[in-house]
């Protein structure tokens, strides 16, 4: 059984009963570092490369130094920032699978939400595949009995939430007397979820001596608090976000699509057929993303070329040379291989995947839409990533709209438009002469009508020749975490707009989209405790008097969810629902810290 009087003395302070102090972090890594220089296991080395892992990252640059060290650390940084390798690869170098014991338990990450559980667990498994280590997954949701037969065969590291770590703890199957690290990633996270006593729990049962790390966005009090009780004099690692000067972005245009992964190059190929780019950029994360989604454009009839780290300096200045002398439409790179590139005919930028940090996402589009010229920027989103574009619009100041992909009836428009405008250039430049004699022989057989019509299939059917079958729609699909369009966004429509389709802005539940500023509430329950988006419009409505159609984006979280509602009513709002009760409970209710 537990012992909560041992769980709240359980402290990590040094003898004499001074509490740990955090430390400055070590001179830093050369901006230059590799993986390698950073003195990781040749097998962890490899992996990443097969990954197509160019550089760290600043929070891996870093973190990576004081973690191999077998150091404590604080590390604050934003989320996307590449926080997953930086405490992953130090765990996995440390480790020696098996050697804790058969059934023994070396490691254990401890993480909010089973999406999180679930992502930490597959990247630690590509990390350590080459050294043999087995990580396993804990999260609510799951079917434990395969839980407990894979903690009965032994596991090295485990990945899981505090509701059920807690819970394989006091059923006895998971075992933490071997434990050599603890990770805490996004804690503030987790004690805003109200884990901060599951914590406690957790980390008094792990052995005084383990090394512990742990990862936050912010530093408020109780992760302060945390640290001085858990960590014995960590090395404190921030990663200051970079300022972002309001207006910066004016003149790009900026838009997200959520595809499922599955889809993403069909739905790239559609994109780019729509918006008919002069020349683009596509940036992928890791250079073996970058030479598949090239081979896969080319054989859709694009004229693509890939630039990463892994080429020649002699082979980077040769594609760059071909886009800017329009022997390539396409340029598909990495965001290291792409640093300081200035191309004025680029058109367009295309994050394949949405980038790790929000301070990339900037980097990245601000290729285009430069010297007073527009510039688009499009995003693919996968479904559970919408999060990662809420980080990047709080970085850049602006929304960043969401559409749907274009249909095949959109395509369809936006080919004969362009059709259209090619053959009224072809009329205007004249030189047909050459044709008469046999467009006037073809219509002694046939009406005129039929055979332009004929003429324009045949220059279509050339125009098409190579591409792949786009006859299928493409899948629309909702953000994981039920993210609606927001209406009311400055300077964008809240529909999608098409070839030959108005936009589709306009009335919302029956009434004109409204303009006012919004707060954000964060409220205490989730899609554990049965919420749903009619409970709290509906809660809302009946308890703070406001009207349905002024509740804006609902978001629903494992244990929490968000809601917007206009900035002058928040406190209102807030007032009637702590001392309301929704699905029968009472519920934490403040502004949204995020």
């Amino acid at each position: 059984m537990w012992d909560r009087t041992a769980i709240l003395r359980g402290t990590r302070a040094e003898a004499g009963g001074t509490s740990p102090r955090v430390t400055s972090a070590p001179p830093s890594s050369p901006p230059d570092a590799t993986f390698e220089s950073l003195g990781l296991k040749p097998q962890l080395v490899e992996a990443l490369t097969a990954l197509g892992y160019e550089e760290p990252t600043p929070i891996q640059n870093a973190s990576l130094p004081p973690l191999l060290a077998g150091k404590d650390l604080l590390g604050i940084a934003a989320t996307g920032t590449g926080k997953t390798a930086a405490f992953a690869l130090p765990l996995l170098h440390h480790l020696v699978p098996g050697e804790a014991g058969a059934h023994a338990t070396s490691a254990l990450v401890l993480v909010p939400t089973r999406e999180l559980a679930m992502q930490v667990s597959e990247a630690i498994h590509r990390y350590g595949q080459k050294l043999g280590a087995t990580v396993l997954p804990l999260y609510g949701g799951q079917v434990i009995g395969q839980q407990l037969r894979v903690l009965k065969r032994g596991v090295d590291v485990v990945v899981a939430t505090p509701g059920r770590a807690l819970d394989h703890l006091r059923r006895g199957t998971l075992q933490l007397d071997n434990v050599r690290t603890v990770v805490l990633d996004e804690a503030d996270e987790m004690l805003d979820m109200g884990f901060a006593d599951d914590l406690e729990a957790i980390l008094s049962g792990t052995p005084e001596d383990r090394q512990t790390a742990l990862f936050s966005a912010t530093l408020p009090p109780r992760i302060a608090s945390i640290a001085e009780r858990h960590l014995r004099q960590p090395v404190r690692v921030r990663i200051a976000k970079e300022k972002v000067e309001p207006g910066e972005l004016p003149r790009i245009r900026q838009t997200a699509y959520i595809v499922p992964r599955a889809f993403k190059i069909a739905a790239l190929g559609r994109l780019l057929d729509v918006e008919s780019p002069t020349a683009a950029i596509i940036f992928c994360r890791t250079r073996t993303e970058v030479d598949d989604l090239t081979v896969s454009l080319n054989g859709r009839g694009w004229r693509a070329h890939a630039l990463h780290g892994g080429m020649t300096q002699e082979q980077r200045d040769r594609v760059i040379k071909q886009l800017k002398s329009h022997g390539t439409d396409l340029l598909v790179a990495t965001d290291v291989a792409a640093r300081g590139l200035d191309i004025p005919r680029l058109s367009h930028v295309v994050n394949f995947d949405v980038p790790n940090a929000p301070e990339a996402y900037v980097h990245r589009i601000g290729r285009t839409g430069r010297a007073g010229r527009e510039g688009v920027a499009i995003t693919l989103v996968e479904p559970r990533e919408a999060r990662l574009v809420r980080n990047i619009e709080k970085v850049t100041g602006q929304r960043i709209q969401l559409a749907t992909v274009p249909t095949v009836a959109d395509l369809r428009a936006k080919r004969q438009e362009l059709l259209r405008a090619t053959l009224r250039e072809t009329l205007v430049a004249g030189g047909q002469d050459s044709f008469r004699g046999l467009v006037e022989d073809l219509a002694s057989e046939y009406e005129p009508l039929d055979i332009a019509a004929a003429a324009m299939k045949l220059l279509q059917d050339a125009q098409d020749e190579g591409r792949a079958n786009e006859e299928e729609d493409i899948p629309a699909v909702a953000p994981k975490e039920d993210r609606k369009e927001r209406p009311g966004r400055p300077g964008a429509p809240a529909g999608r707009s098409g070839p030959g389709r108005p936009e589709r802005g306009g009335p919302r539940r029956g009434g004109p989209a409204p303009t006012w500023d919004v707060t954000r509430l964060w409220i205490g329950a989730g899609r554990q405790a049965g919420m749903r988006p009619a409970d709290l419009v509906g809660a809302i409505a009946g308890e703070a008097g406001l009207d349905s159609s002024q509740i804006g984006a609902i978001q629903i979280g494992d244990g929490f969810s968000l809601v917007e509602v206009p900035e002058p009513d928040a406190n209102r709002v807030i007032a009637a629902l702590k001392s309301a009760t929704i699905r029968g409970r009472k519920v934490v209710v403040r502004k949204d810290r995020g």
